[in-house]
């Protein structure tokens, strides 16, 4: 294997894991800011 390829298979692998945890993250996120307004806004 060469390096460009290792670094290509890693940075694919990072993109995996962020998008793993950064979406169930940001659907969290959406979740708690519209309950919020619910509150708030009656």
């Amino acid at each position: 294997m060469s390096e460009q390829t290792t670094a290509q298979r890693r940075a694919g692998l990072l993109v995996l894991v962020w998008a793993w945890v950064g979406l169930p993250f940001a659907y969290g996120v959406y979740e708690l800011v519209r309950k919020v307004l619910q509150l708030i806004g009656g």
